[in-house]
């Protein structure tokens, strides 16, 4: 016990070595390592790796976990870094951090990796389109990830995108969205947060929403939408879209509309993981994969009414694979503990995914 926890404190040592080398650049700029982003495409998606919540001080040793299963493509749900600052040179300094670790960079190496944020790599606990610096973070946020300069992304307010794989009988949609730029500020404090009713409190805003609908009847087989916070859960006052249950009923509402089949949900924020469904009437079962978090830890999961099976609470991470080999191609919706252990395991075939003819 005695060298693991001096092993351990050298590890941390380190750490802080790196922070205080990169906060003190004295060129007027802040240090980033080369981001080995891999370009090449992808011609199937079959496995999706997805975490949330990673503090950049802290060892990311479950990165490598999700290297070694090969996944296709890695999204990071939000907090991918633990930003919490008004001034933007403390937000670089913070992703230079994350950008000069070994297993960060080596996952970049392995395979594909997209991101949408939440709060804390927005730039304020719990905050929304009241952040002040809401575009400076937007334009440190693309900087850093790597954002093509011919993205959408750049075309309007927030970082809501899409991305397509595989061919017409293949077809995978993953949409993230952003659940920080436009929402309304929240009701309550301390993580007591209260259900707002009004009609003009604002989730996903107008802007997003009709973008959204478009999204939704372009063609695909899969659809994963990445959402920074929980979407199928109850209310339970921390953040979820529970918060907000008009937006939350417009999304179910809008997949009906739509008529888009295929669609399965995934989240972080929570420092837990968790499977949920939703059986909503006219829609087929909607799933909501948690992963959460990378390097957070909640000992204790929030009671939530749609939950299967069991919680994690460890370091943990979320994969989806998707057995194109059946005539029924077949979801397995799996979470992982921070040995790689599977601890929560789910198969959803894709014809229990489509609306039901009249």
């Amino acid at each position: 016990m005695y060298k693991r926890s001096a092993v351990l404190g050298l590890i941390l040592m380190a750490e802080v070595m790196v922070f205080h080398l990169l906060t003190s650049f004295s060129a007027g700029q802040v240090l980033w390592c080369e981001r080995p982003f891999r370009t090449d495409t992808i011609q199937r998606l079959q496995r999706i790796a997805f975490g949330s919540c990673a503090h950049q001080k802290k060892q990311e040793y479950i990165l490598a976990e999700i290297a070694r299963l090969r996944p296709d493509l890695m999204i990071y749900l939000g907090d991918n870094i633990y930003g919490d600052s008004k001034n933007i040179r403390v937000l670089r300094e913070k992703y230079g951090v994350l950008s000069c670790k070994d297993e960060f960079r080596k996952l970049l190496e392995a395979t594909h990796v997209i991101a949408t944020w939440d709060d804390h790599d927005y730039g304020q606990d719990d905050a929304g389109s009241e952040y002040p610096l809401k575009k400076e973070s937007k334009d440190l946020f693309l900087e850093f990830w790597n954002e093509p300069k011919n993205s959408d992304r750049y075309q309007h307010d927030g970082i809501y995108t899409s991305y397509y794989y595989g061919d017409t009988a293949h077809r995978v949609q993953v949409i993230l969205l952003d659940l920080r730029w436009f929402r309304s500020p929240l009701i309550g404090r301390d993580y007591h947060y209260q259900i707002n009713n009004d009609s003009l409190a604002i989730m996903v805003g107008a802007e997003q929403w009709a973008w959204l609908r478009q999204e939704l009847q372009k063609p695909a087989r899969v659809r994963i939408i990445g959402s920074s916070t929980q979407f199928c859960t109850d209310h339970n006052g921390w953040e979820t879209w529970s918060n907000f249950p008009r937006e939350q009923q417009r999304m179910f509402d809008l997949i009906r509309e739509t008529r888009a089949e295929g669609v399965v949900f995934i989240s972080g924020d929570v420092h837990y993981a968790e499977l949920s469904v939703r059986r909503v009437p006219g829609l087929y079962p909607i799933y909501d994969m948690t992963a959460s978090g990378l390097t957070q830890v909640e000992l204790m999961a929030s009671h939530n009414l749609y939950r299967i099976g069991s919680p994690i609470n460890t370091r943990n991470f979320g994969m989806i694979d998707i057995d194109w080999s059946k005539s029924d191609p077949e979801l397995l919706i799996r979470g992982f503990d921070f040995a790689a252990k599977e601890r929560i395991v789910h198969t959803v075939r894709l014809s229990e995914l489509k609306f039901r003819a009249n």
